[in-house]
């Protein structure tokens, strides 16, 4: 390769920094670039389309080694056995919405806190009426007094 694009222009264009790029490349998510005479790295534009593909995966709240799994099955092709984009993306959608789930339940339980004016967690925790969920505290512990 005569021609190509250094470490530098390679994170710039992707929107990442130099030391995440060689991360990657440790990592696998990205081939072992070819070096010119002086031993610069020397990158193709697919390694921009590459970087952009990983970060892109990221904010979809896919892993590293998900992205690394995802990135293999498509080198692979369709005639494996390995679970592509469409099905990985459908178990992630699940934990997105179970995350969900779980946030709402935590925000309906903060917000009814702070409108039962809750300030003392000791005290509140003690209280019959306190909406935060101490599952775990034995009943006989809850007093009927005023809440929080």
């Amino acid at each position: 390769m005569s021609a190509g694009l250094r470490s530098g222009q390679v994170a710039e264009a992707a929107g990442v920094n130099v030391q995440t790029l060689r991360y990657y490349e440790r990592r696998g998510l990205l081939t072992e670039p070819e070096r010119s005479n002086g031993g610069h790295r020397l990158y193709g534009e697919d390694a921009v389309t590459a970087l952009r593909v990983i970060k892109a995966a990221q904010r979809l709240g896919f892993t590293l080694e998900e992205v690394a799994e995802l990135l293999e099955a498509g080198r692979r092709g369709h005639g494996r056995p390995v679970a592509g984009l469409q099905e990985r993306a459908a178990a992630k959608l699940a934990e997105v919405d179970a995350k969900i789930a779980d946030l709402t339940t935590i925000r309906t339980a903060l917000a009814a806190a702070v409108e039962a004016g809750c300030d003392d967690l000791t005290a509140c925790v003690s209280s019959a009426c306190c909406p935060i969920p101490f599952t775990d505290l034995a009943e006989e512990n809850r007093h009927a007094g005023p809440c929080c």
